[in-house]
């Protein structure tokens, strides 16, 4: 019996139609459009608009653009995972609404949690899902409204962010198609550098802590940096050593997309160019959970079956993680 492993084999994805210009961050905050782009690589981020808009809005529109180009029933799926680091409420899951709100009546559903590497985790757990054998069709879907814990008052975070969401079809492959490798990785020492304050359970919701714009996302900036250059370049690394890659077997290098200075270490580490690193960080920001997949739909036309792919991804907590993975088709 041939070895199973887990192959995407539709991706999909959904952007706000509202762009945020770093013109238009000009007249919140003190910066401008050479300050942001040279620093980060950003020009411009989506912002959903809308009254009872949530992360689950975007999420929907992705999945159903993966139904449309895989033309699978919603009822065939097993499982939903919704990686986000901004669900639409508390307690019920994100990844249940969206699974109803398709049709995928049949599915079970959870959230995912590792801030920007959130979608990278998830690809691991859906593998091993269809390793199992137990499931055939497993919908993972990264998705963040950024937007809603952003303090557009504080420059450091506000011209990094947006909002956006993608999705991968994960099915059973007999061809040696699909995830090969993973190097996952945590730090909980982390934690105080990328975060919310409040609305946890350390710090419930309180009318000092919306005084205190506690509920906003805070990053120390210079420290998150480092960390990240560092750690992203170096599961990057390790990834082709212990699989016995050069780059040359490399076709494409999917980094997180938090800024381009990162990416453009992770793939000097590597020896990779420009050509071979998927980019579209100016044109979403930094979407969270959604950057990975948002890459895969933006390049799917340029993707070949057989393609080697080396995802990187950082995040809060501190999180990160390298997945080698075999692109299943052609488009």
């Amino acid at each position: 019996m041939k070895k199973i492993t887990a192959a995407i084999s539709a991706v999909g994805k959904y952007v706000p139609e509202y762009i945020l210009t770093n013109k238009e961050l000009e007249k919140l905050v003190d910066t401008n459009d050479e300050w942001i782009t040279s620093r980060t690589g950003i020009k411009e981020r989506r912002i959903l608009k809308g009254e009872n808009k949530g992360t689950s809005f975007m999420a929907i529109k992705a999945a159903e653009e993966v139904l449309q180009k895989s033309k699978i029933n919603p009822e065939e799926i097993d499982l939903v995972i919704v990686a986000t680091a901004t669900p639409d409420i508390m307690v019920a899951s994100t990844a249940v609404y969206v699974a109803t709100e398709i049709g995928a009546t049949n599915a079970f559903g959870y959230d995912l949690q590792a801030a920007c590497s959130s979608f990278l985790y998830g690809m691991s757990t859906a593998a091993s899902y269809i390793e199992s054998g137990r499931y055939k069709k497993v919908l993972l879907i990264g998705a963040d409204k950024m937007s809603s814990i952003i303090d557009y008052t504080d420059r450091a975070t506000c011209i990094i962010f947006g909002d956006g969401a993608g999705a991968a079809l994960f099915e059973p492959d007999t061809e040696g198609l699909g995830l090969q490798d993973e190097y996952l990785r945590s730090d909980g020492a982390g934690r105080e550098f990328l975060k919310i304050a409040a609305g946890g359970s350390i710090l419930p919701a309180s009318e000092d802590t919306l005084k205190n714009g506690q509920h906003f996302i805070h990053q120390e900036g210079k420290t998150v940096f480092k960390h990240a250059v560092s750690n992203m370049a170096d599961v990057s690394e390790k990834m082709l050593t212990r699989n016995n890659l050069t780059k040359e077997d490399i076709q494409w290098l999917v980094p997180h997309q938090a800024n381009k200075r990162i990416i453009e270490a992770t793939a000097n580490r590597v020896g990779l160019e420009s050509d071979k690193v998927m980019m579209n960080i100016h044109r979403y920001g930094n979407t969270t959970s959604a950057t990975l997949p948002l890459l895969l739909a933006d390049y799917e036309n340029q993707l070949k079956k057989g393609d080697n792919l080396i995802f990187a991804a950082f995040g809060g907590g501190f999180t990160w993680g390298s997945i080698y993975l075999k692109w299943a088709y052609n488009s």
